[in-house]
């Protein structure tokens, strides 16, 4: 089967990478791009832990095909710092203890930055609902809700 050629924008970059048809978008940015943040958990889009966004939209890049990131904008929690400087939420993850062996924290910050970009000020059952799509094995959701609602407060503060 012969390989296709995908130019694509990550991060605010612009990229190429050759991929077979088949591929899912995370093997592409985890084997072609080296951008290994986003795990696969289940393979199925029931986990969460292989999100990224799309122009935009929050995806389950385990099952968007490589090939279909042609001409689009993806975001991954590679691209999420500024610089050295970590994101607000990757402060307060650390701040709430929000996290422990890390295989879903990449998916769950992507996926509350996008939650806080379209609504700067959600209300718990919001957050939750959000983040309905990512699961996580080791610790309790209330840490996570809890670095997620402190970060939206402190990000209105800051506006």
């Amino acid at each position: 089967m012969s390989k296709v050629h995908v130019t694509t924008t990550v991060n605010g970059d612009e990229m190429e990478f050759l991929c077979d048809p088949r591929e899912t978008l995370l093997d592409s940015l985890r084997d072609k791009l080296n951008l290994t943040g986003a795990k696969e958990g289940c393979g199925t889009g029931d986990c969460g832990a292989c999100s990224v966004t799309l122009n935009g939209r929050l995806v389950c890049s385990c099952l968007v095909l490589g090939v279909e990131a042609e001409g689009q904008e993806i975001g991954t929690i590679e691209g999420i710092a500024n610089g050295d400087e970590l994101h607000p939420l990757q402060k307060k993850f650390i701040e709430h203890a929000a996290l422990q062996c890390g295989v879903c924290t990449p998916g769950i910050l992507v996926a509350t930055k996008s939650l806080l970009e379209k609504n700067p000020n959600p209300t718990e059952t919001e957050v939750r609902y959000w983040l309905a799509g990512n699961l996580c094995r080791c610790t309790g959701y209330d840490k996570i809700i809890r670095a997620v609602m402190d970060t939206a407060a402190d990000m209105r503060e800051a506006s």
